[in-house]
């Protein structure tokens, strides 16, 4: 049933911007909305983000540190750059040296752009003694890192060379590994909610006989033995030799409208960097014991995740990631004075909003051409007069008139509400 003041126009799909795009691809989509291109002189797998691009990405980066800031993270910024000398110890120049960069020589030393934040997170966490009193400690980061990938993999978003991370270490007690692990999982089955994503599968991704791992066969046991409890009541295939090369992870994969599988966010239980970089901290016993690191992230990299979310709403993102949150429309010209206030007002209450002016065309080509947009809010000579909207849903359903103010109010409660649902 409608929702009161809400009636139904006719139409053969649930979106009509799905229905034009039975098979959505992000760099189409990008195209389409301005949303990021590439140049030859930037090169392959290094795109850039136009300011409509740059909305989505802020918006995720702030929702994202806003639900890590609830959940008890503390953010940091570390360099892009290390020396080799750092990715060595970590363990990253003997397994992943083919995805890295080539080392740049400055002043003598060999730098490298990072491939993780990882080892850069335990250095921070070692830059002073630490106490069992501060365990789990949750540091979080969006930072940059950088991938060596061959030309032939790249592609749009969704796969770059030059990565913006969402990405997050927990160090913590063997004995909070567990609890920790499960509740990173239940983070990102919220994040997933919240973004509008499909119900995801989870892997549990174990060392495999032939791979490259690090670490003894104690240490892997401990770690995977953690992460099954981590996944009590959770359904999930196991995949062998999928790890990481220095521990197990479970590897959270949403499904797009198409029915493609991905993998945005992981979970990673990790007995070996702790010991390589020599971290501890003083237990209750007064003796230093070695933490355990979880590596969690809830969105993966951001462009591969912009790519996930184009492809799964076909363009028309949930009301508070969409560029423009609403359009006004006046019929005609005798109503431009009514729709720049509504303008304002929108503006006012944080809104991103537009004008269509009569001058774009008749209101069908503007309704259309705005087709993206969650709210539409229509004026003709009736409404200007009577201080109301005519509002229209981007899934062409209309509302009955409102006061303006109203329709701004209800408009702003839902994009705070970080929602998928357009009205309610």
């Amino acid at each position: 049933m409608a929702a009161p003041g809400l009636r139904r126009v006719p139409r053969v799909s649930a979106s009509a911007v799905h229905e034009e795009t039975p098979m959505p691809d992000h760099r189409r989509i990008g195209r389409e909305l301005g949303l990021f291109g590439t140049d030859p002189l930037l090169g392959a797998g290094l795109p850039y983000l136009l300011p409509d691009g740059a909305v989505i990405r802020h918006e995720l980066e702030e929702y994202v540190r806003d639900v890590e800031r609830r959940a008890g993270y503390r953010h940091v910024y570390s360099p892009v750059l290390g020396k080799r000398e750092l990715y060595e110890i970590s363990g990253h120049w003997a397994h992943y040296r083919d995805d890295m960069f080539p080392p740049l020589d400055v002043g003598g030393e060999q730098l490298v752009l990072r491939p993780s934040l990882c080892p850069h997170h335990a250095l921070i966490y070692r830059c002073r003694a630490r106490s069992y009193r501060e365990l789990p400690l949750r540091i979080a980061e969006l930072g940059g890192m950088y991938r060596a990938e061959l030309s032939g993999v790249l592609g749009g978003l969704g796969r770059v060379r030059a990565i913006q991370l969402n990405d997050a270490h927990l160090f913590c007690r063997l004995d909070q590994v567990a609890d920790e692990a499960r509740g990173a999982l239940e983070l990102i089955r919220r994040v997933h909610a919240d973004l509008g994503l499909r119900p995801a599968r989870y892997r549990l991704s174990l060392a495999g006989g032939s791979g490259d791992y690090v670490g003894s066969a104690e240490h892997w046991a401990r770690a995977e033995a953690r992460l099954v409890e981590a996944l009590e009541g959770f359904d999930y295939d196991v995949a062998p030799g999928e790890a990481a090369f220095y521990g197990p992870k479970v590897d959270v994969q949403v499904t797009d409208s198409a029915g493609r599988s991905a993998t945005l966010s992981t979970v990673q239980v990790d007995l070996h960097q702790p010991e390589r970089f020599d971290l501890g901290y003083v237990g209750t016993d007064g003796a230093v014991h070695r933490p355990v690191l979880v590596h969690r992230s809830l969105l993966g990299s951001l462009e591969r995740a912009m790519a996930q979310l184009l492809e799964e709403h076909g363009g028309a993102l949930p009301p508070w990631l969409a560029p423009v949150q609403m359009v006004v429309l006046p019929v005609s010209e005798a109503e431009l004075p009514r729709a720049c206030a509504l303008v304002r007002r929108g503006q006012e209450a944080g809104l991103r909003v537009e004008l269509s002016s009569p001058d774009q065309g008749s209101l069908g080509a503007r309704i259309r051409d705005h087709r993206f947009v969650p709210y539409q809010a229509v004026i003709g000579a009736r409404e200007a007069e009577a201080g109301l909207v005519a509002p229209r849903l981007r899934d062409a359903q209309r509302l009955d008139p409102l006061p303006a103010a109203d329709f701004v109010a209800a408009v702003a409660e839902r994009v705070a509400a970080r929602g998928a649902v357009l009205w309610q």
